[in-house]
C-alpha cells in the first residue's frame, strides 16, 4: 500500500473510532453544518456544539488536558477565518461569549462567563472536581455577522474515571432549598412549551432577580453526543407582561428523539442557582387520515 493510501486508511480508522465513541466525527473530515440554537431562538431543529470549527471559526483550548480535583483556569481563543484570534463580538444577554462546561456523564454542569484580553484570549475559573471527559461550549456571535455560533471542544481531566449512569430526576427537583416543577415536553422537530415553577418552603417565588437580561437561562444537552441547545424564556424583565416568577416559560424544539439533560439557571436574592432535569423527547405518532 502506498503512502497516500495508508494515510487515507488511517484517517478513515480515526473517523470510525470517534464515531463509535461519540456518535459524531470530531477530528476527521470537513465540519458538518449544525446551526446552534442561540439566545432568543425558540425553535431550532438541529443541535450545535458538535464540532470545533464552523463557518471558518475555530475554538482552540490552550490546555485540552487539565488536572482533576478542584479549581483550574480554562484558557482559550476563538480563531477567525483569517487564523487570527477573534476580538470583536456582538454581545448577547449582556455578554460577548457564554461558556458552558459539562462532563459526558451529564452529572456536572457549569455556566461560566470568561474574561477576554485585548489579544483575544479568554480565561475563566472552573471547578473540575472529578476525572473524566468534558465538553466545552462557546456560544457567541462575531461582530461582523448576525448568525450566532456554538462551537465545542473536548477537555480531559486526568485521573481514574468511573462512568456514571444518566441521572433520572422526574418532573420535580429540589436545589438549595428551592423546589422546581417542570411541565411540558420536548418534541422532536416541533416547538413545545417548557414551564418551570419555582417555590421556596412551599410558597411561590414571585420576586426572581433579572439574570443576564432574563429570569432564567435554559441549556439542554442531548445524552450521548452532547448536542447543545441554548434557549431563553418567553418574554424578558421590564417588557410589561413577563412576571418575575413563579413560572419561567420557554419554547424549545428537540432536534431528535432521545434523552436530554436540562439545566436551568435562575437568580433569587442575589444568588444564582442551577436545577437539572432529565427529559426524554419522544416522537408523537401522526394522526391517521381517513
Amino acid at each position: 500500500m502506498n503512502t497516500a493510501l495508508k494515510a487515507t486508511a488511517f484517517a478513515a480508522g480515526l473517523a470510525a473510532t470517534f464515531t463509535a465513541a461519540y456518535g459524531v466525527g470530531h477530528a476527521v473530515g470537513p465540519a458538518q453544518a449544525h446551526p446552534a440554537a442561540h439566545p432568543g431562538a425558540h425553535a431550532d431543529h438541529q443541535a450545535g456544539g458538535l464540532q470545533t470549527a464552523e463557518r471558518g471559526y475555530t475554538l482552540s483550548l490552550d490546555r485540552p488536558v487539565v488536572p482533576a480535583g478542584g479549581p483550574t483556569e480554562l484558557s482559550f481563543r476563538v480563531l477567525a477565518p483569517d487564523g487570527h484570534p477573534l476580538t470583536a463580538y456582538r454581545p448577547a444577554h449582556e455578554k460577548e461569549l457564554h461558556l458552558i462546561v459539562a462532563n459526558r456523564d451529564l452529572t456536572d454542569f457549569q455556566h461560566l462567563h470568561p474574561v477576554r484580553a485585548a489579544d483575544g484570549t479568554w480565561t475563566a475559573p472552573a471547578n473540575i472536581a472529578a476525572a473524566g471527559d468534558y465538553r466545552v461550549f462557546a456560544d457567541f456571535t462575531p461582530a461582523a455577522e448576525t448568525a450566532p455560533l456554538t462551537l465545542g471542544a473536548d477537555l480531559h481531566a486526568a485521573g481514574d474515571h468511573r462512568p456514571a449512569a444518566l441521572p433520572q430526576t422526574g418532573r420535580t427537583v429540589t436545589v438549595d432549598g428551592y423546589t422546581l416543577t417542570l411541565t411540558g415536553d420536548l418534541t422532536p422537530g416541533r416547538p413545545g412549551r417548557l414551564a418551570f415553577t419555582v417555590t421556596e418552603d412551599g410558597r411561590p417565588v414571585t420576586d426572581l432577580d433579572p439574570y443576564l437580561a432574563a429570569y432564567g437561562h435554559l441549556v439542554a444537552l442531548r445524552a450521548g453526543d452532547l448536542g447543545y441547545l441554548h434557549v431563553h424564556p418567553d418574554g424578558e424583565p421590564g417588557d410589561g407582561t413577563t412576571a418575575p416568577g413563579p413560572e419561567i416559560d420557554f419554547t424549545a424544539t428537540a432536534p431528535s428523539p432521545g434523552d436530554y439533560r436540562l439545566f436551568l439557571d435562575f437568580q433569587h436574592q442575589g444568588t444564582v442557582h442551577t436545577a437539572a432535569f432529565t427529559l426524554t423527547a419522544e416522537t408523537t405518532p401522526e394522526p391517521h387520515q381517513h
